[in-house]
């Protein structure tokens, strides 16, 4: 079996979230969604729980930062085209997100990125060769 990763994120307003990411063109798993929490398929092996802040606190001590003001995590996914990248994060805009900062362009990779309705950062990266080597 494959390793699989399931990302948990803190939101305020599932609904809303889920709205946004179906917009972007994610489904979910009706079997581990409820009403604290949703399973979004990113892949066979990646999913993303958006978990509602109370939710999200039972698994943790800690307090839960305003990914608005604080960095938390950066998730960076690869697609297969420059044009898919651009694809997602005009969806992203559309639907609320944001743009924080310009595209990058290293010549063997290509990136933007957005924040989604709660300040979390997604990174798009489509990769077409290998780094310079030094």
């Amino acid at each position: 079996m494959s390793t699989q990763i399931f990302v948990n994120v803190a939101v305020k307003d599932l609904d809303k979230s889920k709205a946004f990411f179906r917009q972007l063109g994610y489904d979910f798993n009706a079997d581990f969604t409820n009403d604290d929490g949703a399973c979004m398929v990113i892949s066979d092996t990646i999913y993303v729980m958006l978990l509602r802040e109370p939710f999200f606190q039972t698994f943790t001590d800690k307090t839960i930062c305003d990914a608005r003001t604080h960095v938390e995590v950066l998730t960076a996914l690869s697609v297969d085209s420059r044009a898919k990248v651009d694809e997602i994060i005009e969806k992203a805009v559309a639907a609320g997100g944001t743009t924080p900062r310009a595209p990058q362009d290293y010549g063997f990779m290509y990136s933007r990125s957005f924040d989604d309705l709660d300040g979390h950062t997604w990174e798009f990266v489509h990769m077409s060769g290998e780094p310079p080597k030094e």
